[in-house]
């Protein structure tokens, strides 16, 4: 019994000792942290950054040149809490002199969340090793990409890196889109790359093999790994791979009625569509490829509504229950600056999404963009959308868009 009480005196001493170096605080410290999420595959660590503005708190999170600004911030009893925009995704963290620590929460498919330990260090910036190597491999270049999931299937990618001494940028385009700006440290012959932007965390651990080619693993969140293999291919191209979404008969005139964020059913076949070009993009809130779209649309649609092109996105969420998911659409809505009609079409699982079309062959990815003509015929359809972080992809993408449209807008109604 003495001896119980004598070893628990020094643990308590310590742990009075630790919170007095680590008080929790009011408010949060400005300046600049390197944050991490707790991923199975390790830390992914991306640039955080805390500000006032205008006396409001505000938060940037920083991947390669990306600066993704959070304006939904609370402060209250020595908690932060924040709501990424766009999302429903969320950090909920405590505040320290030197460091803020809680977690971040995803929202995944039937509503469920993900929750991903969270810690932020003040004043650090380097992004996986403190002290850079000098002796690192070379992995600038376009690399031609097999991924294969724990069942063993296997799927193809593009890898498009930049690297300047040990410090590497870049992203993975994937038939359905890319993992957005990807930020790293080559050190020796190990590559790591990381990336969250509040939408989806992805987490990369490669190494150069006896090849010269690169191998290891990715993670995305708490539940999905894959294995990679790369070999370089300046020419590498994804044409060909991954299903494409198509009409089951070209004869059958595309049309849906779903309900917008207040309950009104709106159809494709109302008058204020008629005659016009419009593009009917499937998506959802929960997906950065989608967001990206979004950010793209959005001023392309004030552009040229007014010379007869209109927009309707088909949103496909993670709640089955109308007024969670309208919640969700109508953050997004506001945080993208989006005018045109977003209406709630289903799940967010893709073979709820092909139920909801049932003209359509399937739907195998979002975004999948449908381009209708004045006369109402489906003209193309499109799976996937290639972001800023793509570079050059991104840039003839969107040329190839505008071409089409302005195209369709020349044609005379039919």
């Amino acid at each position: 019994m003495h001896k119980a009480r004598f070893f628990r005196v020094p643990l308590l001493f310590a742990a009075l000792a630790f919170a007095g170096c680590n008080p929790r605080i009011d408010t949060p410290q400005i300046g600049v942290y390197r944050a991490v999420l707790r991923l199975p595959g390790g830390d992914t660590p991306f640039g955080f950054e805390v500000a006032q503005e205008q006396q409001q708190y505000v938060l940037y999170l920083t991947n390669d040149t990306e600066r993704t600004r959070v304006s939904n911030v609370k402060i209250a009893d020595g908690e932060l809490t924040a709501v990424f925009p766009g999302y429903e995704n969320s950090l909920r963290a405590t505040m320290h002199r030197d460091r803020i620590e809680g977690s971040v929460t995803l929202i995944k498919a039937g509503g469920k969340e993900q929750v991903i330990p969270f810690t932020a260090k003040l004043g650090e910036t380097y992004r996986f090793y403190r002290d850079a190597a000098t002796d690192n491999a070379d992995v600038d270049g376009t690399w031609d990409a097999t991924f294969t999931d724990d069942s063993g299937k296997t799927s193809r990618a593009i890898l498009l890196l930049k690297q300047q001494h040990d410090h590497v940028t870049g992203t993975v385009v994937t038939p359905t889109g890319d993992h957005r700006f990807l930020e790293g440290q080559m050190h020796g012959d190990e590559l790591q790359l990381s990336t969250f932007a509040g939408g989806l965390a992805y987490l990369y651990k490669l190494k150069v093999d006896a090849r010269a080619g690169l191998e290891g693993e990715y993670w995305q969140g708490l539940a999905s790994h894959e294995k990679v293999a790369a070999h370089r291919n300046d020419a590498a191209t994804l044409d060909g791979a991954g299903k494409q979404t198509t009409m089951l008969d070209t004869t059958v005139p595309l049309n849906f009625t779903f309900p917008d964020v207040d309950g009104k059913p709106v159809s494709l076949s109302e008058p204020r569509f008629r005659g016009k070009v419009v593009l009917v993009t499937l998506g959802g809130t929960w997906c950065p490829n989608c967001h990206d779209e979004a950010k793209f649309l959005g001023p392309f649609y004030r552009e040229y509504r007014e010379r007869g092109f209109e927009i309707i996105a088909l949103m496909f969420e993670r709640h089955g229950e109308l007024e969670k998911a309208a919640r969700a659409v109508r953050g997004y809505r506001q945080d993208l600056n989006i005018e045109f009609p977003t209406l709630i079409a289903g799940l967010s699982e893709t073979d709820e999404a092909s139920k909801a079309l049932p003209m359509l062959n399937g739907v195998y990815g979002y975004p999948t963009t449908i381009l209708v003509d004045r006369s109402g015929r489906v003209r193309s359809i499109h799976t996937g959308f290639a972001g800023p972080a793509t570079g050059r992809h991104y840039e003839e993408h969107v040329k190839e868009f505008q071409d089409e449209v302005e195209q369709l807008l020349a044609e005379a109604g039919g």
